[in-house]
C-alpha cells in the first residue's frame, strides 16, 4: 500500500476555550475520493484549512509527503492582488506545469482571462478560483463547496473534469448528486471527532442513521445510569466525602456525554400555514413571449435578448415544477412571468382562483440585518406566530427550523448563510399560501438545512415552482422539469432532473447541433395543443355551460380510466413472466404493442378529463 499523501493524527483545536476538534484522525492516499461531511459549524472548513497548512492546530501530528502538491479551494477566494483573472490563475502554476492548461480551463469555465477581478460576480470568482486549483494537476485537491454559485452546466463540467483527474480529492459540498458521483470514502466530522466509512457519500446517510440509532440505545442506558448515580449521591453514606466527590465528577461527565448526544439528528416536524383551497388550475400561460434590450450594446433598439418565445404551460394544483438551465437563460424571468410579477410582451398568463403565493428568493434582500431573529419571525412586538389560526410561541417555531432558544434575540447579520436561509423559509411558511415559489433555495445551505428544506417542501400541501441547480434536490421534489433550450425555447419533461436526462439523453450541457430542432419541434407541438384547447374553451364559454357530451365525458371518464389501468396492469403482469417470450414470442409482441397503445390512450383520456375539469371551474367562476 502506498504511503499517504497527507495524514492528521489525534488532532485537536480549540477556539475561546471551546474544543472544536479533538482526537481527529484523517489521511489521504493517492487517488482517494473523500466526502467530508458534518453538521453546520462542526469544523469541516477548519479541518480542510489545517490539511492545507493554513491554520495552526493545538495538538496532534500532521504529515504531508515531501514534494506532494496540495491545492485548496476556499469558499471566499481573494483575487484583490491581481490585475486580471489570467494573472491570478497563472500565479498558482509552477515552472514545470502545462502553460496551456490555464487558458483552456478558463475557456471551459466561460472566462476570457482579461477580466478585472474587482468586477467579477460571485459565480465568476468561483470559476476563476477553480481554474487556479485545477491548472497544476495537484496530488491532492481540497475543495470547500466547489459548486457554490455555479450553474448546472458548470457543475456538470466540473464533475466530469474531476472524474478525469489523477488527483486525490477531499470535498465539502451540500450537493448530494455531486458527492455521490465523485466520492468513494466518507469522513464524518461529528462532535469534534471523525468517523470513516469506506464507501462513497451515496451510502453515508443510511450508515449514519444506523450509527445514531445505536447511540439512542446507548443514550437510554446512559440515562438510567445517571438516575442511579443521582440516587446514590442523594441517599448514599455522606461520610464518604471523597468518594462522593469522585462520583459527582463521574456524574458531570455522564451528563456531558449525554448532552453531546442530544439533537445530533433533529426531528423535523414543521407546521405549514395552509392557504385557501384552490381550483384545479393554478397558472396557465398561453403562447407567451418576453424579450429584454441588450444593455451591452448601449441602445436597446440595436439588439434584444429573447428570454421566452411562444411558450405555453398549465400548472395544476399539486404540481411541483422545477426550472433549470444555464445562468442567463432567464429562469428567474420565467418565474416572474408565471407569477404575474412581469407582464409578457405577447400572449396571456392567467392565475386560477384563490391562489395565495409565498416567495423565497435567492437574494434574501427582504431581511433587515439589524432585526432580531424573534422580530423577523413574528413581525415585531409579539411573542407568537399565527399558524392555521392557532398562536404558536416563537421559540417553539424557531425550534422547528433548528434554531436554539438562546438565538431568540440574535441579529440576523450574525447568522450564517444557511441560518438566514432557514429564516426566509420560516417566514415564507408562516404566511397563508397554496403556491410556494422558491428561487435557488439551496444556495449557501448545509446538508442539515437541505434536509429540513426538502422535508418541509415534500409535506407542503400546495403547488410549488422551483428554480434550482441542485440535481438531487430536484429529483426528490419535482413532478415536472422545465429546461431552457436557448433562444427563448423551453421544454417540459415529466419527473425530476434524472427523469429529464433519461428522456432527453443529456443534461443541461447539450450538443448545439441537434438541440434547436428538437426543442423547436416539441415546443411547436405543445403550442399547437394549447391553441386547440383554448379554442375549444372559447366555444364553450359562449354558452356559459358544458355541452351534454362534455358532461357525459366528465362523468364517465374516471371509470373508463380505471378499467384501462386494470387492463394495463394485467398486461404488465403477463409480460413480467420471464418464460413468456420463449413460450410464445408472437403473443408477447402483440401484448407489448397493445400495452403501448393502451398507455397512450390513458394519457389522452387523463388530459381530456383534466381539460374538462378546468373548463367547468372556469365557467362556474365567470
Amino acid at each position: 500500500m502506498a504511503p499517504p499523501l497527507l495524514s492528521l493524527k489525534k488532532l485537536s483545536l480549540s477556539f475561546g476555550g471551546t474544543a472544536l476538534l479533538h482526537d481527529v484522525n484523517f489521511s489521504v492516499a493517492p487517488r482517494d475520493r473523500i466526502a467530508l461531511v458534518g453538521r453546520n459549524g462542526s469544523g469541516k472548513s477548519t479541518l480542510l484549512k489545517i490539511a492545507a497548512g493554513m491554520v495552526e492546530f493545538d495538538g496532534g501530528e500532521f504529515f504531508a509527503q515531501p514534494g506532494a502538491t496540495i491545492k485548496y479551494l476556499s469558499q471566499e477566494p481573494d483575487l484583490s492582488e491581481f490585475s486580471s483573472v489570467l494573472d491570478f490563475v497563472q500565479a498558482g502554476i509552477s515552472a514545470g506545469d502545462d502553460p496551456y492548461r490555464a487558458p483552456y480551463l478558463l475557456e471551459q469555465l466561460g472566462l476570457k482571462g482579461d477580466e478585472n477581478p474587482s468586477e467579477l460576480s460571485g459565480g465568476e470568482t468561483r470559476r476563476a478560483a477553480l481554474a487556479r486549483v485545477l491548472a497544476p494537476n495537484p496530488d491532492v485537491l481540497l475543495l470547500d463547496e466547489p459548486t457554490n454559485h455555479l450553474d448546472l452546466p458548470a457543475i456538470e463540467w466540473l464533475e466530469t473534469e474531476l472524474k478525469s483527474l489523477k488527483s486525490a480529492l477531499v470535498i465539502i459540498s451540500h450537493d448530494r448528486a455531486f458527492l455521490g458521483a465523485l466520492t468513494r470514502k466518507t469522513l464524518w466530522l461529528d462532535r469534534g471527532q471523525t468517523r470513516q466509512l469506506e464507501q462513497g457519500f451515496g451510502e453515508f446517510e443510511t450508515w449514519r442513521d444506523k450509527v445514531l440509532e445505536e447511540e439512542l440505545v446507548a443514550d437510554h442506558k446512559l440515562g438510567r445510569k445517571i438516575v442511579a448515580e443521582e440516587h446514590w449521591l442523594r441517599y448514599g453514606v455522606t461520610a464518604r466525602r471523597k468518594r462522593n466527590v469522585r462520583r459527582l465528577d463521574q456524574l458531570h461527565q455522564l451528563r456531558k456525554t449525554r448532552a453531546e448526544h442530544v439533537h445530533v439528528k433533529p426531528d423535523i416536524n414543521i407546521s405549514v400555514n395552509k392557504g385557501r383551497q384552490t381550483g384545479t388550475l393554478i397558472i396557465e400561460a398561453k403562447n407567451i413571449s418576453k424579450s429584454f434590450g441588450d444593455s451591452s450594446l448601449g441602445d436597446s433598439s440595436l439588439g434584444e435578448k429573447l428570454i421566452v418565445n411562444d411558450f405555453s404551460l398549465k400548472v395544476i394544483r399539486g404540481d411541483r415544477v422545477a426550472i433549470v438551465g444555464a445562468n442567463g437563460t432567464g429562469k428567474t424571468t420565467l418565474v416572474k412571468l408565471l407569477t404575474g410579477e412581469l407582464a409578457p410582451d405577447e400572449g396571456e398568463i392567467k392565475q386560477g382562483s384563490s391562489v395565495q403565493m409565498a416567495l423565497l428568493d435567492q437574494t434574501r434582500d427582504s431581511l433587515d440585518p439589524n432585526t432580531s431573529l424573534k422580530d423577523a419571525l413574528t413581525g415585531g412586538g409579539r411573542d407568537t406566530v399565527l399558524i392555521n389560526g392557532v398562536e404558536k410561541h416563537v421559540i417553539g417555531y424557531m425550534k422547528d427550523f433548528l434554531f436554539a432558544p438562546e438565538q431568540l434575540n440574535t441579529p440576523l447579520r450574525s447568522l450564517s448563510g444557511g441560518e438566514r436561509a432557514r429564516v426566509m423559509l420560516a417566514r415564507a411558511l408562516a404566511l397563508p399560501s397554496n403556491l410556494l415559489v422558491l428561487d435557488e433555495p439551496t444556495n449557501d445551505l448545509d446538508l442539515e438545512t437541505l434536509d429540513l428544506l426538502q422535508e418541509t417542501i415534500s409535506n407542503y400541501p400546495g403547488t410549488i415552482i422551483l428554480v434550482s441547480h441542485d440535481r438531487d434536490f430536484i429529483d426528490r421534489i419535482a413532478t415536472i422539469t422545465l429546461i431552457s433550450e436557448g433562444a427563448g425555447l423551453w421544454t417540459s419533461y415529466a419527473g425530476g432532473y434524472s427523469d429529464m436526462v433519461a428522456l432527453r439523453g443529456k443534461g443541461v450541457i447539450a450538443k448545439k447541433g441537434d438541440e434547436k430542432s428538437g426543442g423547436e419541434k416539441k415546443q411547436s407541438r405543445e403550442n399547437k395543443e394549447a391553441r386547440e384547447v383554448a379554442s375549444a374553451a372559447k366555444k364553450s364559454k359562449k354558452t356559459k355551460k358544458l355541452s351534454f357530451n362534455q358532461l357525459h365525458a366528465l362523468k364517465t371518464l374516471p371509470q373508463k380510466l380505471k378499467t384501462l389501468q386494470s387492463e394495463i396492469e394485467d398486461m404488465q403482469n403477463q409480460l413480467a413472466d420471464p418464460k413468456f417470450y420463449s413460450r410464445d414470442p408472437e403473443k408477447f409482441a402483440a401484448i407489448s404493442k397493445s400495452l403501448t397503445l393502451k398507455q397512450n390512450r390513458v394519457e389522452e383520456m387523463e388530459n381530456q378529463w383534466l381539460e374538462l375539469e378546468i373548463l367547468q371551474e372556469q365557467l362556474a367562476s365567470d
